[in-house]
């Protein structure tokens, strides 16, 4: 069984990373879905939060998709859950570089564990987490950003009221 992994902090769930987890879905017989506890980064929704939100938007996509936490080195929990690859999207040229790196990094670790790009769809290349949490900060629409069923609990982080209300 081909195992892969797709990590990730999720802060939250875009449109983006749903292209990428639909895709990568089909690439492997068992996708797992690493959400990221990053130490160095202060999340706007707590990893048990983003959990939940990745388990009720994949769902209904694929019954080869399961999502998990983790801390640590991302290559390391791959080797703990027997992945033979790292799925890793890229959204532009300046992505590549930094993503390369790690990468090469983690071959060095585990040579057993390759890193597979794909490149994200044109119509999500600009799209980011922290575009998403900065124009919900400011109470502009993020609905065409984030999976519907996320839009809500966006807003409410920040206190706000939908843009569908």
């Amino acid at each position: 069984m081909r195992v892969g992994i797709y990590p990730g902090s999720f802060d939250p769930v875009t449109l983006g990373h749903m292209d990428i987890i639909k895709r990568a879905s089909k690439l492997v017989d068992k996708l797992i879905i690493g959400v990221l506890n990053n130490s160095a980064k202060n999340p706007l929704f707590t990893i048990e939060e983003r959990v939940s939100m990745l388990k009720e938007v994949v769902g209904e996509l694929s019954d080869n998709i399961e999502v998990e936490a983790f801390d640590g080195l991302t290559v390391e929990f791959a080797n703990i859950k027997n992945a033979e690859v790292i799925i890793r999207g890229l959204r532009a040229v300046t992505d590549f570089e930094y993503e390369l790196q790690i990468a090469q990094t983690n071959h060095k670790i585990c040579p057993n564990i390759d890193t597979v790009f794909l490149t994200t769809s044109v119509e999500y290349a600009y799209l980011s987490s922290s575009i998403v949490r900065e124009i919900a900060r400011y109470n502009g629409d993020i609905s065409a950003l984030v999976p519907e069923t996320i839009v809500n609990c966006v807003y409410n982080k920040y206190h706000l009221n939908s843009k569908k209300d």
